[in-house]
């Protein structure tokens, strides 16, 4: 079957061109395209645009990866960075990257390193984008820095997706069985106590707790958002403290599922920086530094701290980071640093550790889905027992 594709594309010369492309496939339309000696900028399915919207359908992440795509398309392209960066600056599909980059573009002809400008703007640009683009700077080989920076973006934002993917069906599932105890906690077990009283009568255990949860969702609902608000806001004020936030980010990765998830996470996040940075020939312990920026468990993060520490001091990478990060990542950099191809290494680690991190929450799902419809089965069941049990006492009680 054949597709019709939109596209935005830069020709040899440097000129912007659009129009339509048939194609069975996405990469099929790109090939299409690199036939015809264009580099493609954008490139959509025409029943897809329709039904999206151009501006504003994306969140910042996605926005910054595109822009990055676009800058380096356009870049390996042979145009010019003014250019380039004010064409990136009209097609972000999120208002915040626009502005910034039409500010970046500013500073730039103002006379400012495209790495200085992209500094003035951190919420937007990370500490690991703006020292890769200055290593590319320096390098002058800013089109392929670009070009790495946005393969990272994209293989972040495409793991962000399989995350909120995988958990999207439990939090379906916790959400309806939420809304439904609370349907028969305020609608079904108030009338059915009213029945109760009209007839009178003791009744069982069961029913007097069903009827105890009722009243207090009932009348005491306001108390419970009050408590709810109150722990909210103190949970809040003892994270606050970095010696507080570091414990509980320690209990965190040492829970079973939990833990071992968000230590492969991480380690693929700080492996994966770890190898663009050295890559672009940064010096090991500035690289460490950049790296250790992105990680946001704090007690990962200190311990990260003294392994650069100790690898200041002359330790092996590998052996400052035992204990730190798993014995497999440690072992694989341990050969990297022996072969002098730390940074392929690194970026094996990443792409093996993403894996672990899908295979992980394929499991965590598993788990969750289940239990989620036994709970619920549970809570319904309760209700039903309790209004049974209910009935044939008072039955009893008549005869």
């Amino acid at each position: 079957m054949t597709l019709s594709f939109r596209y935005r594309a830069a020709t040899a010369e440097g000129q912007l061109v659009e129009g339509v492309v048939q194609a069975p496939s996405q990469r099929g339309a790109i090939e299409e395209l690199h036939r015809q000696t264009l580099y493609p900028i954008e490139l959509a399915s025409l029943a897809h645009a329709q039904r999206t919207p151009r501006r504003g359908a994306r969140g910042r992440a996605p926005a910054v990866a595109l822009l990055a795509r676009t800058m380096a398309t356009m870049l390996s392209a042979g145009i010019a960075l003014d250019r380039a960066l004010g064409f990136a600056a009209e097609q972000a599909s999120h208002a915040e990257v626009a502005d910034a980059a039409r500010r970046v573009r500013a500073e730039v002809r103002r006379g400012s390193s495209l790495a200085q400008a992209l500094a003035e703007h951190p919420t937007v640009f990370s500490s690991l984008f703006v020292t890769l683009v200055a290593a590319g700077e320096e390098s002058g080989a800013l089109d392929e820095t670009m070009t790495r920076i946005a393969d990272h973006l994209e293989e972040l934002v495409e793991l962000r997706a399989r995350i909120r993917s995988a958990l999207l069906y439990p939090a379906l599932m916790a959400i309806a069985s939420g809304v439904g105890t609370l349907i028969l906690l305020l609608f079904v077990v108030p009338r059915f106590v009213a029945m109760l009283e009209d007839v009178g009568g003791a009744l069982p255990l069961s029913t007097r707790l069903l009827v105890g949860a009722s009243t207090v969702v009932v009348d005491g609902w306001w108390l419970l958002l009050l408590v709810g608000t109150l722990l909210a806001l103190a949970w809040r004020s003892w994270l606050a403290r970095p010696d507080n936030r570091r414990r509980w980010h320690a209990w965190r990765i040492r829970t079973p599922l939990v833990g071992r998830l968000e230590i492969n996470h991480t380690t693929a996040r700080f492996t994966r920086a770890l190898a663009l940075l050295l890559g672009s020939g940064h010096p090991i312990l500035p690289s460490l530094r950049v790296a250790r920026a992105i990680v946001a468990n704090a007690a990962l993060g200190a311990t990260l701290d003294r392994a650069t520490e100790e690898v200041r001091r002359g330790t092996p990478l590998h052996a400052a980071l035992t204990g730190t990060l798993p014995a497999l990542a440690t072992e694989m950099i341990a050969v990297g640093e022996e072969s002098g191809r730390l940074d392929d290494l690194c970026l094996r680690v990443a792409d093996s550790y993403d894996n672990d991190v899908a295979r992980a929450l394929r499991t965590l799902v598993a788990v969750i889905e289940p239990a989620l419809i036994l709970l619920f089965a549970l809570i319904v069941g309760f209700v039903a027992l309790a209004m049974l049990q209910a009935i044939y006492s008072l039955n009893a009680s008549v005869l």
